[in-house]
């Protein structure tokens, strides 16, 4: 019997686990003439054409590095136009991404978000926690250093002895304690570095840089960036 298309589009040796650095935004709207605003816009909207490529490429887990701690420095009006494309992309996608079987997770902090929206993000992961076609991370208002800065926090505040804390440990405690680290991490927008992203957790993850700007990296280009990955020979510090 022949396969689904689901099936038939799955490349083999394809990453469990993607992590997206989503930049280029702003130069994809100077490049048209448009407001900053527009370029992330169209990111969101591209966030969709993403997820199915994730599902037809047999990928588990996708992880979208949506605004970082860093970012709260950007223009106030920028910063308060980015929160509303989140509850605005909330809204309009989640119903079609539960009915999709999306599992919706959240990985940073949520408490310098506006009280109703983090009530519409808590009920979103509610409300899909159940779904096991794709995970769906979304790091929001997230860095690698303050990842780990809590997570010695919480093993200090813990009363862990200084004996018992090894690597294992340390993972438990950060924000992403019940993911697998990332294979692949990609980034847009033609940028070479990682910028405080997964420090921890990207140790050994396999790294893919294009120049595309987010809004036009589309199933196409995730595909070359997959297919990127299978060629690659991870050796983990060994001899492979």
């Amino acid at each position: 019997m022949a396969g689904t298309k689901e099936e038939a589009g799955k490349i083999t040796g394809a990453p469990r686990h993607v992590a997206i650095i989503m930049d280029g935004n702003g130069r994809w709207a100077r490049q048209r003439g448009l407001p900053r605003l527009a370029g992330h816009r169209a990111g969101t909207e591209n966030i969709r054409r993403i997820i199915e490529g994730c599902v037809e490429y047999g990928i588990e887990i996708l992880t979208l590095w949506a605004f970082s701690t860093e970012n709260w420095t950007r223009p106030i009006d920028e910063v308060r136009g980015l929160i509303r494309l989140i509850g605005e992309t909330l809204d309009r996608e989640l119903n079609e991404l539960h009915k999709q079987g999306v599992q919706l997770r959240h990985t940073g902090r949520l408490e310098n978000l506006p009280v109703d929206l983090q009530r519409r993000v808590r009920q979103a992961i509610e409300l899909t926690q159940h779904n096991d076609r794709l995970i769906v991370n979304v790091a929001f208002d997230y860095g690698g250093r303050a990842d780990i800065t809590q997570a010695v926090r919480r093993i200090i505040a813990a009363g862990v002895p200084a004996d018992q804390v090894d690597e294992e440990l340390i993972s438990h405690y950060l924000w992403t304690a019940d993911l697998p680290d990332p294979d692949l991490i990609i980034r847009t927008s033609g940028e070479y570095r990682i910028s405080n992203f997964m420090l921890w957790q990207g140790a050994y993850a396999e790294l893919y840089f294009t120049p595309v700007y987010w809004p036009d990296f589309d199933k196409e280009e995730l595909r070359q960036a997959i297919i990127a990955y299978t060629q690659r020979d991870r050796r983990f510090g060994g001899l492979g």
